[in-house]
């Protein structure tokens, strides 16, 4: 499943990213006609809040409720069955390009104290931002985790 996500969900895209999903995030001003182009071109689902892009994308689209991220998130997990594990940290967050594993080079070039962790270490191809298992990305797999968990 591949989504494209408006500028108002920059959170949702982001964690949709850190899940593995291939998710395009409009960049500020872009015209809805370009997003739609984008949509259908590339097989996307439409995630906004924005209702006349939603009608637009129909029935490619889905209409996010919710204020904060985990309330978008489960608005979306509500609509369409997402597993939020489903390839986690597979992706750059900024940028969606797939990550590789990092070279010796780059490792280097993380700090001390991530440098210190038992990996793995990724690199983006495309912006050269350095991933590795800190804490940041331990908080962010509980919060993929629970997103999985079903309701109680």
């Amino acid at each position: 499943m591949r989504f494209l996500c408006d500028e108002m969900l920059v959170r949702l895209a982001r964690l949709l990213r850190a899940a593995g999903y291939d998710t395009y995030l409009a960049s500020g001003g872009e015209k809805d006609f370009a997003l739609l182009h984008i949509a259908r071109e590339e097989g996307r689902l439409v995630l906004t809040r924005d209702k006349a892009l939603a009608a637009a994308a129909a029935p490619d689209s889905l209409l996010i409720s919710g204020h904060g991220v985990e309330q978008e998130a489960q608005s979306l997990s509500a609509a369409v069955p997402l597993n939020w594990d489903f390839a986690p940290f597979t992706r750059c967050v900024m940028d969606n390009a797939r990550l590789r594993p990092a070279t010796h080079d780059e490792i280097d070039r993380m700090p001390v104290q991530a440098r210190a962790l038992p990996g793995p270490f990724h690199a983006c191809p495309a912006c050269g931002r350095l991933y590795w298992p800190g804490s940041h990305v331990r908080r962010m797999a509980a919060r993929l985790t629970g997103l999985s968990a079903p309701e109680a």
